[in-house]
């Protein structure tokens, strides 16, 4: 009995020394995927992983919280791969807008508002949003913003690549500028769908204005 008690404290006292001494189970390398904007060293350098941890010892909240103030970063998953690796999957931001700089070129945000990156042309697959208020120092959490973004993720794809500028002044009021001159007040990003449909139908009498903000009672101009 008292054999097998020191057998089985020796197992215990081994597999602790393992996990939290032993150079075995420690940290040798960092794994980051995910990343395009965002450089890969800079990732590493905020996630501050010290090589030689032992890896039950690392805080994966923690390093996480910290990749996560990176800008560009929307969401960041950290994991333990045994026996000598920790894993960083970044999820980026993805700019769906362009807003007119205030020194020159395009702010490129993402359906927060969040700033991802500066252009100095406007990117064609991205409309320009219309600032109705002036100068913003920023736009994120901006209702307005969200809003936009919000309709133009339910755009029919052919619609969604003719927009060229869109204006929100209120989140029901969203307003869309095509290539072809043609603007559209789709209103909220509600009921997409039907506007959808009752949009292609009126765009056959080629009109210059639509106001499908309240399906089944449309105008034309």
């Amino acid at each position: 009995m008292v054999v097998a008690v020191l057998a089985v404290a020796c197992l215990i006292g081994g597999a602790a020394w393992a996990l939290l001494g032993s150079r075995l189970l420690a940290v040798r390398s960092v794994i980051v995927t995910g990343t395009h904007l965002v450089p890969k060293a800079e990732v590493l350098k905020v996630a501050g992983v010290r090589l030689g941890t032992p890896l039950i010892r690392v805080n994966t909240s923690q390093i996480a919280a910290r990749v996560a103030t990176i800008r560009q970063v929307q969401g960041v998953q950290v994991t333990r791969s045994w026996p000598d690796r920790i894993l960083i999957a970044v999820r980026e931001r993805t700019p769906v807008l362009a807003v007119t700089a205030p020194d020159g070129g395009f702010d490129l945000v993402d359906p927060d508002g969040v700033t991802v990156l500066w252009a100095a042309r406007r990117p064609s697959r991205l409309p320009l949003f219309v600032l109705t208020t002036g100068a913003i120092d920023s736009l994120s959490g901006d209702p307005d913003v969200a809003a936009a973004a919000g309709v133009l993720a339910e755009l029919p794809a052919p619609l969604h690549r003719s927009v060229i500028s869109i204006t929100a002044p209120s989140p029901d009021q969203v307003s869309l500028n095509l290539s072809n001159g043609i603007t559209i007040l789709w209103g909220s990003v509600a009921d997409a769908s039907a506007k959808a449909k009752e949009l292609a139908l009126l765009m056959r009498t080629h009109a210059r204005y639509y106001d499908v903000s309240a399906p089944g009672t449309v105008m034309t101009n």
